[in-house]
């Protein structure tokens, strides 16, 4: 469902979609590339963009090239952290030192630039992650999907033990998601961090299990680490992904639980309008 903009008027305004990327993988621009073309079919912005720190188009040449009045640079991430409060706003010119806090509006060459808050800490995450797991029920259900409260919710994250803030976005969302008492329990699970994605088969308490990547992207993380460490072989994931197939057969029989793997959150379709949100959280605050 589609945002209704109201009398905000955008039509002078650039955004750019800003994604972390990755020279190893380019799945990882897949999910800024597709948001980017549905906020250009919906004619709300003069213009939008993708602009990326680890792959092109680079960010800072992005930037280099906006011409209109003003630009609203969105960070497709999960959360708050190293590289949205330290390494974006300075590469953008929102931080002006090490030792400086930095701004979310700034004027520079005739044009108004608006730093927003990252797109995973927007509360209508809450609904895509149950979204996510609901599809995936739907598309495999074998050959009847059970009820949700028959089935174990868990959401996995990256995690860092360098920021704290790193877990805390997807630990909010498991609180959320427990207090709707949908599915028999919810659990974070972490790549780097304690609980990690192992874990997943000791702490569901049901048979079946539902696992949503927390990650903007379907980079290396959510198409092969998570998948190996939930018990595939990487033989067999490097295999799929030569053949252009899904790297979990839905569901697999693992640890005697039947597990369902979902697409990363950041792909789903309702996440342009948390781009629009944001867009319009940044300019209503700095009128």
């Amino acid at each position: 469902m589609s945002l209704v903009i109201g009398d905000d008027n955008f039509k002078d305004a650039t955004v750019v979609i800003v994604g972390h990327g990755s020279t190893k993988n380019d799945n990882s621009g897949e999910s800024a590339r597709q948001h980017a073309a549905e906020l250009r079919e919906r004619k709300i912005f003069a213009e939008v963009k993708e602009g990326f720190l680890k792959q092109e188009p680079e960010l800072c040449a992005v930037a280099a090239s906006i011409a209109t009045p003003r630009a609203f640079f969105v960070p497709l991430f999960v959360c708050e952290g190293y590289f949205t409060e330290e390494i974006l706003p300075a590469k953008l010119g929102f931080k002006q030192s090490e030792e400086t806090a930095f701004r979310r509006v700034k004027f520079e060459h005739g044009k108004t630039c608006y730093y927003c808050e990252v797109v995973g800490t927007h509360p209508s995450m809450t609904d895509v992650l149950l979204r996510r797991a609901r599809e995936v029920l739907v598309a495999y259900p074998f050959p009847r999907a059970p009820k949700e409260s028959q089935i174990s919710l868990i959401i996995a994250g990256h995690g860092t033990e360098k920021n704290s803030n790193s877990r805390r976005a997807i630990e909010n969302q498991v609180e959320l998601l427990r207090a709707r008492n949908i599915y028999a329990d919810v659990h974070a699970v972490f790549i780097e961090e304690a609980p990690r994605i192992e874990a997943a088969y000791t702490l569901a308490s049901a048979s079946n299990v539902v696992v949503v990547p927390f990650f903007m992207s379907e980079g290396l993380h959510v198409q092969e680490d998570i998948p190996i460490l939930l018990g595939e072989a990487r033989r067999f994931i490097e295999e799929r992904l030569k053949s252009n197939l899904p790297v979990w057969r839905n569901p697999s029989e693992k640890k005697g639980k039947r597990v369902w793997y979902a697409r990363a959150v950041g792909t789903e379709k309702g996440i342009a309008d948390v781009l629009i949100q944001r867009v319009r959280e940044a300019s209503s605050a700095n009128v």
